[in-house]
């Protein structure tokens, strides 16, 4: 606020009674009311120095009659001087002002200074009149005036950043054009993690080694990127160096809150841009697999792993067999489970689901192992009658075996480690049928009694001897098979197989 005061410098000289001198001063004093100069000011602060600069101008109010500052009065009392183009400044004091014209003077008053004021007595050259102006100018408004900084406080310092978590990388940079004063660094870390889903869940664990980094002295930016799962992962942009990392994140443990970049409160909101913060993933942290053995008595054993590296999580396996049967195991990182077997009954179409899905590889059907020991089977004959016996080892399926001799078919279904026998009355065939249907498999026993039934086969009828080399050979083959008591037949699928009792 600029004010202006008149206050006459000089009395005029009173001759006479108080009464004319009275009269007198009127008189002199009216014509120097007249005359009489302008006071007003600015202020600007250089940042620089942290001083107030005020620039004051003097306007002389006679349009035909130069003014001289013969006083000039600063208040705070530092130099007050008037710039000449291409020459030294001058005082204000002993300036010249031109009818009708004005001078501006610069003063330069500490940046705290809240009031200022310039008394000037002015002469005009006619009449030898003089007057006294007192302008000031009122700073209380304006803040102290102070030097401009030359760097930012750690503690004051702001930021702006990028953040891309699908990519996982940042930036974060000083706001501003000055460094950060003195050694101050400040840390900023780009952290990733193993996560259960591909939203916020716990418990999360950090994968690989977090990015951090500082800004300080002459470093203004910095870049930061970290490796993400080939999983659901959580990236998170903090304020603070891998000291402030979470590891792990867990249901009732610690927060990042406002740490992360972006956030409403502090630090997090001395950064500005996107939010710091990133979920998301297309795959869990886990590694399913299943592998199916077949048994030979109809079961199927399912392992079960959990193994790998992306292996982070418990995982629980539903088995589904046939007819309605299931059941679920849970399995830890880095664990298989081999203890789950489907029964016969079931092993029809097995499955193995995660999540309500059926993991690749995930589905089997029993098919009988090719190592499986086959049934045997054994012949006894003689003139009246020709035996049959199946023999069905142990650890494997019931097998059902169907014998057909002379136009007759017994049909036996054969519990693992146990025996079936039929016994046929002895014919004119020379040779009978072994079928095993559940194995795909057929063969043929030769009819040929222990002794000579008269030649004419069996049913006790006479025959002739039979004799030469053909008979002893017959004898021994008889022999040999009635001493072993079975004969063990080659595995052979669709194949009949001939052989003699």
């Amino acid at each position: 606020m600029i004010r202006t005061r008149l206050s006459p410098r000089r009395p005029l000289a009173v001759l006479g009674a108080a009464l004319l001198g009275l009269a007198g001063a009127v008189a002199v004093s009216a014509p120097a009311s007249a005359h009489h100069t302008t006071i007003t000011a600015t202020s600007a602060c250089d940042q620089l120095t942290g001083e107030r600069v005020l620039t004051w101008t003097v306007e002389n109010s006679e349009q035909d009659k130069a003014a001289t500052l013969q006083q000039v009065t600063p208040n705070p009392k530092t130099d007050v001087t008037v710039a000449v183009e291409g020459a030294p400044a001058i005082p204000l004091e002993g300036t010249v002002v031109p009818d009708g014209g004005s001078v501006q003077a610069v003063q330069r008053v500490p940046g705290d200074t809240r009031s200022a004021s310039l008394t000037i007595y002015a002469l005009w050259k006619k009449n030898g009149q003089d007057h006294t102006d007192t302008g000031t100018v009122d700073l209380t408004r304006d803040a102290p005036c102070a030097p401009a900084p030359k760097c930012v406080d750690l503690d004051k310092a702001t930021y702006s950043h990028t953040f891309d978590g699908p990519k996982g990388t940042a930036t974060v940079k000083l706001d501003g054009d000055l460094p950060l004063c003195g050694d101050g660094k400040q840390w900023f870390t780009l952290v990733s993690y193993f996560a259960p889903r591909p939203r916020f869940a716990t418990p999360q664990y950090v994968h690989g080694t977090p990015a951090s980094d500082w800004i300080g002295r002459t470093r203004t930016a910095i870049d930061l990127k970290v490796d993400l799962p080939d999983c659901n992962t959580q990236v998170d942009l903090i304020w603070g160096d891998t000291s402030q990392v979470i590891d792990p994140l867990t249901e009732d443990g610690k927060r990042y809150g406002n740490l992360k970049l972006g956030s409403p409160g502090a630090p997090g909101n001395r950064s500005h841009g996107p939010q710091g913060w990133y979920n998301g993933g297309s795959r869990g942290c886990t590694n399913p697999a299943s592998l199916f053995t077949a048994n030979c008595d109809g079961t199927v054993t399912v392992a079960l792993s959990n193994d790998g590296s992306l292996s982070r999580y418990p995982v629980e396996f539903e088995v589904r067999g046939a007819n309605g049967w299931s059941k679920k195991v849970t399995v830890e990182p880095g664990k298989a489970n081999t203890d789950t077997v489907v029964p016969a009954a079931n092993a029809g179409t097995v499955e193995v689901l995660v999540d309500g899905k059926v993991l690749d590889k995930g589905t089997y059907s029993w098919q009988r192992p090719e190592d499986c020991p086959l049934p045997t089977v054994a012949t006894r004959a003689d003139c009246d009658t020709f035996t049959l016996t199946v023999a069905n080892p142990k650890g494997g399926l019931p097998v059902k075996a169907e014998l057909t001799y002379g136009g007759r078919t017994e049909t036996r279904t054969v519990a693992p480690g146990k025996a079936e026998k039929v016994t046929f009355k002895a014919g004119k065939d020379e040779q009978a049928t072994i079928a095993l249907p559940d194995l795909d498999l057929e063969m043929e026993a030769v009819y040929a009694p222990e002794q000579n039934c008269g030649g004419g086969g069996g049913g006790g009828e006479p025959g002739l001897p039979v004799t030469g080399a053909a008979a002893g050979v017959m004898a021994a083959v008889a022999g040999a098979l009635v001493a072993a008591g079975a004969v063990l037949f080659v595995v052979t699928r669709r194949r009949r197989i001939r052989f003699t009792a």
